[in-house]
């Protein structure tokens, strides 16, 4: 999309404000807005920033992070692909950008140009991929108590259809109206918590689909009187809420998935059993950019269908990794995979990013993957002795030791950069520190409407 068609665009739909979106080290989608008049040559120029932002926790206390403090000023540059009226929001239309440098170089703490070297990595090596951010949430409204959830209707329940039927409605029309291809949608197990699952796109446009997502749920919901709580786990008593993370390797014309081998007992090739093997060594390190909040932990135990261990599986949502059984008469177009330890308050691009290196890791050391981590039961059902024999561990069971796993782990680190590295141990490590001293309640009122 050029800078005519966007201001045609603009212009149709009366556009007056224009949101430059990004997502930060914390999770928290942040942005500056433009007047249309302005955005002309703010399509090029970008808008100013603070190097501090990228240095900012949850909580918006600012870290020490050299590089990262008064001085200095980065650029909000927008995708012109990425350019979408929002029928959430009256007369305003929002874009994603890239941070750059003030010579228009990507910046080395930029999380969406992070995911871009995933990409271009993967594609040095012939390998496109497709992926689809899988978010559960849930809603609530806010009382003189805490939080109270839309209803308490049972799983994939008719009630429950019926209670947030409006909610939906107004959000599948919100999405489709922004690209945004709808697949499925059910009630899920918790009181008020949905699921509503987007199609998969390149890897690109599914990170910037996921930030669309969120905001999108959580202006319809507001508007109808509720909160979108994209939490991991939002009540102590109640199930977590994951944003499972599907991938699928292509080739370069888009045509073959490369996952896919009907030879094999588990259908997969031998490039993807590489690549889940790859995600498996550094599923202890990654989980550090997949479950990256305080809150997170809470979610991912043993028997809670988050997938506590370093084990893989077909259709077994207990492993990390989930070999999804393919779709009849579309066994080659349908074969993915699901990485089950993911939430929303995952920055995506960097998620993505870090899963996309780690596959690749697998492939270039030729990690078969093998059987001893394969789980046909809930691994925790395993003696610890059997489970340590097969090599399946536990993975990581605070945000502190997932960071200390991320800072150990070379090739997540160089993929990284040092200052992206840097920034992200610094707000993370923060938050750890800052919940890790405070009760349940103030842990909740911090976590619930901010992902």
């Amino acid at each position: 999309m050029d800078a005519a068609e966007i201001t045609r665009l603009a212009d149709e739909a009366d556009v007056r404000l224009v949101r430059f979106l990004y997502c930060d080290n914390g999770g928290i989608i942040r942005g500056k807005s433009v007047h249309r008049r302005a955005l002309p040559e703010r399509l090029a120029a970008g808008v100013g920033l603070t190097v501090a932002m990228q240095a900012m926790n949850a909580l918006d206390q600012l870290q020490p992070v050299a590089g990262m403090g008064p001085v200095g000023e980065i650029r909000l540059v927008p995708d012109p692909d990425t350019f979408r009226v929002l029928p959430y929001a009256p007369h305003q239309a929002a874009m994603l950008v890239d941070m750059q440098t003030l010579d228009g170089q990507p910046w080395g703490a930029c999380p969406r140009s992070f995911l871009k070297r995933a990409i271009a990595a993967a594609a040095a090596l012939g390998i496109q991929i497709q992926a689809a951010f899988e978010p559960e949430w849930t809603l609530a409204q806010r009382t003189a108590d805490g939080y109270q959830p839309l209803d308490d209707s049972l799983c994939f329940s008719s009630v429950g259809m019926l209670t947030a039927h409006a909610i939906i409605a107004d959000i599948v029309d919100a999405l489709e109206a922004q690209e945004i291809a709808v697949e499925q949608y059910y009630p899920e197990l918790g009181h008020g918590q949905q699921e509503l699952s987007i199609r998969h796109a390149d890897a690109l446009r599914a990170a910037d689909n996921q930030l669309r997502y969120r905001e999108t749920v959580r202006a319809v919901a507001w508007q109808h009187g509720y909160l979108a709580s994209f939490a991991p786990k939002p009540w102590p008593t109640q199930p977590g809420n994951g944003a499972h993370l599907h991938w699928s390797l292509w080739d370069r014309a888009g045509q073959t998935n490369l996952l896919y081998d009907p030879a094999h007992p588990t259908g997969l090739s031998l490039l993807g059993r590489q690549f889940v093997a790859g995600v498996l060594d550094h599923l202890p390190a990654l989980v550090a950019l997949t479950c990256p909040s305080y809150n997170s932990y809470h979610r991912l135990q043993p028997q809670a269908w988050s997938s506590a261990y370093t084990c893989w599986g077909p259709d077994n949502r207990e492993a990390a990794v989930r070999v999804v059984s393919t779709l009849r008469g579309r066994e080659m177009a349908s074969t993915n995979l699901e990485l089950k330890p993911s939430d929303n308050s995952c920055n995506p691009y960097l998620a993505l990013g870090g899963l996309i290196f780690a596959g690749l890791d697998g492939i270039r050391r030729g990690q078969d993957l093998d059987d001893a981590r394969r789980a046909d039961v809930d691994p925790a059902t395993l003696s610890e002795s059997e489970r340590e024999t097969r090599g399946i561990r536990r993975l990581p069971d605070t945000l502190g030791a997932a960071l200390d796993a991320l800072e150990q782990d070379p090739v997540l680190m160089e993929a990284l950069g040092d200052l992206l590295a840097r920034s992200y141990l610094a707000v993370r490590r923060s938050e750890w520190r800052a919940f890790s001293t405070q009760d349940a309640a103030y842990e909740q009122r911090h976590h619930f409407f901010k992902y």
